[in-house]
């Protein structure tokens, strides 16, 4: 645990700053190795992703009929490469990369075909093949840029985008239950549900996001409560039957529905609403429990528990006089004497993205910190003054340009300057973003990039003026923070298009199935933050196993509903009144198997029993997904038959 303490918020500066140091470097190196990087035009799909309406059949789908389909039953030739890997505008565009016939090496064949590109800011083939000549030196600038992105990624998410959802729920005076089924979930899960959104409508590589999001859902179902079930063995804690059911079905339902949009191949706009929809009725039950559960418990009576965890000290024996529904909820105390809900802790609106943020954590007071340690527990040396400059200055290329277009109004990181700062660039970069449209005329960049200073110097003057250096305003807060979740959503879409077409350029140059990549790199990236917060809290026992477990369940399906069906239903909306042909790959049905076997082999195993994790849990989860990765990259290698 101290490990992991060292790992999370500032107790690592000089790690992070380094960290921080060697991806601008790299950043740098990508950018001026090789002048003739370009932004590519499908970044303009974002304007078109926020707002599909905008958009015709030229928008986003015409670069998704850029990139073919490629699945485990695409052909593969001889050196290792997709006949029809890399497509642009012709079926047979890129298909002769690697033996370049008529060219003298693969960078010749790339600058005659200048539309070959993969659809993110930098060209990672021309980096490759032109600015680098194929040096083995590249793979390593290419692994810190992808971790890069990843942590960029999960910062933003932890950073920015928690902190948004959070004070947009204060301000709406949401309740504990309301905010932990709807906005809770969408920041833990931002950068599962973006890298698919971007997957589908950015790239076009639409087989990339599902792999990844179902990878992913086995990974935290399979390996992570596999964990926390060998981790808690020995506690004899158990976990809310009741709950757990629900949650488990409630996937089970999910999978079914996935199984059947993938075997009939198409979805319509209907189709992708009903789908994303299962969530919403999910909620509804969840919500609905909670209201049963709080009259019940006027009542004294016994009903279902609600989806947010419940405290843990009911499975402990020094505490059987406590009410097994207590939640784990802050709780207030009114006139009355009688404890009602105030708001959701503030550690778990960053709890699955916490290792990524430069912030610490505010932690509930207590004896025993929930996250299982405390301040105590460490004994740190404070960096000399110039390594922390150093190190200060090493984040700033990685934290300005955010800090600049992402407004952040808490009062422990409200500054007047980054504010005006924001409001000045904020629609200077939207502006940026939508004149790089395919359809944008020369002209409409002219006007685009006019009215975004116009706006941004307008913002800038009433925001300099209505604000004060020592606190962040009180009128006009709510404009404030939408802002910030607006363009979170827009710095989202920017890094996951980009980590996107990363993986599938590695899928290029290794010639390994980007699919496959999506199923483990991708995966495993976004998965991290699951695998070191769900441990970590299951090692403090008691609540912490309850959340951890009812967070493997309800984090993937979130994941599953929310990222696939609104990928789905971006990609239907651009088709109508046609329908939306989702990615063929054979393999995703070994996948749904695999991830309902482990659904399944929980349910089974959880109350036999007595709904207390075991060892045997533990190594039937890790040894089902052992067997899947296995017979996943065995089928890539050739070695095995999956179709």
């Amino acid at each position: 645990m101290r490990q992991l303490n060292l790992f999370c918020g500032k107790r690592s500066p000089r790690f992070r700053g380094l960290f921080h140091g060697l991806c601008c470097l790299v950043l740098i190196v990508l950018f001026f190795n090789h002048g003739e990087f370009v932004m590519s035009p499908s970044l303009g799909q974002l304007s078109s992703v926020l707002s599909p309406n905008l958009s015709s059949k030229g928008g986003f789908s015409t670069v998704r009929r850029g990139m073919i389909e490629l699945t485990a039953d695409s052909p593969i030739t001889g050196n290792g490469t997709d006949s029809n890997f890399v497509e642009a505008k012709d079926p047979e565009f890129c298909s002769g990369l690697l033996d370049h016939t008529g060219y003298n090496s693969s960078c010749e064949f790339l600058k005659a075909n200048p539309s070959c590109k993969l659809g993110g800011f930098l060209d990672y083939l021309k980096f490759y093949y032109c600015g680098c000549n194929e040096s083995a030196w590249t793979f390593l600038v290419l692994a810190v840029w992808l971790a890069a992105l990843f942590y960029l990624l999960g910062n933003t998410a932890a950073d920015y985008f928690c902190c948004s959802l959070e004070k947009l729920s204060k301000l709406l005076k949401l309740s504990p239950t309301v905010a932990g089924v709807a906005l809770l979930p969408l920041g833990n899960g931002a950068p599962d549900v973006f890298a698919s959104i971007a997957s589908f409508v950015g790239t076009g590589t639409g087989e990339v996001g599902l792999n990844s999001v179902l990878g992913g859902a086995v990974f935290v179902t399979c390996i992570v409560v596999g964990v926390v079930s060998l981790c808690v063995a020995e506690q004899d804690v158990r976990i809310d039957k009741k709950c757990f059911v629900r949650d488990i079905t409630f996937f089970i339902v999910t999978l079914t529905a996935l199984l059947l949009i993938l075997f009939v191949g198409k979805v319509s706009v209907g189709a992708a609403v009903a789908f994303v929809s299962i969530y919403f009725v999910y909620a509804f039950v969840v919500a609905a429990n909670e209201v049963l559960r709080e009259q019940a418990h006027k009542l004294k009576l016994d009903v279902v528990t609600p989806l947010l965890p419940v405290r843990g000290s009911v499975f402990s024996a020094s505490h059987e006089d406590e009410s097994m529904y207590s939640s784990l909820l802050e709780l207030e105390t009114d006139s009355d004497g009688v404890q009602s809900h105030a708001s959701l802790p503030q550690w778990m609106w960053a709890s699955n993205v916490a290792i990524y943020s430069n912030q610490v954590l505010k932690i509930p007071d207590g004896d025993k910190s929930l996250w299982g340690w405390t301040d105590e527990d460490i004994v740190t040396e404070e960096p000399s003054l110039s390594c922390s400059r150093l190190c200060a200055l090493m984040e700033l290329p990685l934290t300005v340009p955010r800090r600049l277009t992402i407004p952040l109004v808490e009062e422990e990181n409200w500054s007047k300057v980054y504010a005006v700062g924001c409001a000045l660039f904020a629609p200077i970069l939207l502006a940026c973003l939508w004149s790089t449209q395919e359809s944008t005329t020369s002209q409409s960049r002219i006007i685009a990039y006019v009215v975004g200073v116009l706006i941004g110097c307008t913002l800038c003057v009433l925001a300099y003026k209505h604000t004060r250096p020592e606190n962040p305003p009180h009128k006009f807060l709510l404009p404030w923070v939408l802002g910030g979740f607006f363009m979170s959503i827009v710095w989202f879409y920017m890094i996951a298009n980009e980590l996107v077409a990363l993986l599938v350029g590695l899928g290029v140059i290794l010639g390994v199935n980007p699919s496959i990549l999506g199923l483990t790199v991708l995966a495993w990236g976004n998965s991290m933050g699951d695998l070191v917060s769900n441990v970590a809290l299951s090692m403090n026992g008691g609540d912490g196993v309850q959340i951890a477990m009812s967070g493997c369940y309800a984090g993937p399906m979130f994941n599953t509903l929310i990222g696939l069906g609104v990928s789905m239903l971006l990609g239907a909306w651009s088709e109508k009144p046609g329908t939306f042909t989702v990615p063929r790959d054979t393999s995703l049905y070994y996948t749904l198997g695999f991830l309902l076997s482990g659904l399944i082999w929980a349910l089974v195993i959880l109350p036999r029993n007595d709904m207390r994790p075991n060892k045997m849990l533990g190594a039937g989860l890790i040894a089902i997904y052992l067997v899947f990765l296995s017979s996943r990259v065995g089928s890539a290698m050739g070695l095995t038959g999956l179709s």
